[in-house]
């Protein structure tokens, strides 16, 4: 399948929440393989059909280059610990720039897998790689959960990986 072109930050995409599979199953397969294709080309631990500018909930997720991934359709967090964990994020649609999010350091999500199945999981890294996934699927980019000093920061930080990108591509 094809690697798509990332939708980047600030695009509007990627605010909006994507609306729940309602395709034929060899339609969600193509649309996971892609996802799939994308996140090895980008390098990215997870990625989402919103990343690609599609609006369904379809996510991929591959912690290690070298372990199987796992496709989640129509994912939702059903249960979250009220421990909490801090993991760096940020997004393959605003390249080069992480800070750490707190997020419930356990939770049970219900999804479908590409055979229909339903499952729940996950815990540690797992876990806030699929709530930040999660979160992007119902129109919350990561900064989002930032404070709004460090959001600022973050900002300016890409703008200015941005600018200096312009300056030095043809």
């Amino acid at each position: 399948m094809p690697v798509r072109p990332l939708v980047l930050y600030p695009d509007a995409r990627l605010h909006r929440a994507a609306g729940p599979i309602a395709a034929p199953a060899a339609a969600v397969r193509a649309l996971a393989a892609d996802v799939l294709d994308t996140l090895g080309a980008v390098s990215a631990m997870g990625l989402t059909a919103i990343h690609i500018g599609q609006p369904e909930r379809v996510a991929v997720i591959r912690l290690q280059p070298d372990e199987p991934h796992a496709v989640y359709v129509d994912p939702v967090v059903a249960w979250a610990s009220p421990e909490r964990a801090s993991h760096p994020e940020g997004s393959v649609s605003m390249p080069g720039v992480v800070e750490p999010v707190e997020r419930p350091a356990r939770i049970r999500v219900r999804y479908r897998d590409l055979d229909g199945a339903e499952r729940e999981e996950a815990e540690g890294l797992r876990a806030a790689c699929l709530q930040h996934e999660i979160d992007q699927l119902d129109g919350i980019f990561w900064i989002d959960r930032l404070s709004r000093l460090r959001r600022d920061r973050v900002l300016k930080r890409y703008a200015k990986l941005r600018a200096q990108r312009a300056r030095t591509e043809p």
